[in-house]
């Protein structure tokens, strides 16, 4: 078992700034080459203060910010136009990168990419929905309606 930090949100393993133990395979194959986490040393402590420090300011100040927004996010469905194929095929996919931009440009608060999970590729124009862990408690379901430019 490897020892590790971890400098990203990891989905099922914590949150960046945690110290967890995983099997050395995971670490040295998957989390450590696209820079989820660093190995834990005893100088390490520093890194996980300044972690969590950048943490907490990029995460909402409160429960009822996030709540709020939340409830904003799962009311109105979020609009992307993307060039797309005469059959409805898009030219690349939608990334959680267009998701957080479409979201603000639709007046509903800045989110992190990093938050946004997008359950399965979307490759084709329609109706999907999307994900965003707005705080440790709170997820919001937002609907998507990929039209073609």
């Amino acid at each position: 078992m490897s020892k590790l930090i971890l400098t990203q949100e990891v989905t099922g393993l914590g949150a960046a700034g945690d110290v967890v133990e995983v099997k050395n395979g995971y670490a040295r194959n998957y989390l450590l080459p696209r820079g989820f986490a660093l190995m834990w040393t005893k100088g390490g402590e520093k890194q996980v203060e300044s972690i969590k420090a950048a943490r907490s300011a990029r995460e909402h100040a409160s429960l009822e910010d996030a709540q709020r927004q939340a409830a904003a996010l799962s009311a109105k469905p979020v609009t992307l136009t993307v060039k797309a194929g005469g059959s409805g095929r898009l030219f690349g996919t939608i990334k959680a990168d267009d998701v957080a931009k479409a979201v603000e440009a639709a007046g509903l608060g800045k989110i992190d990419k990093r938050k946004v999970e997008i359950p399965a590729h979307i490759k084709s124009v329609g109706s999907y929905q999307a994900n965003v862990r707005l705080h440790e408690d709170v997820a919001a379901v937002i609907d998507l309606d990929v039209v073609a430019s």
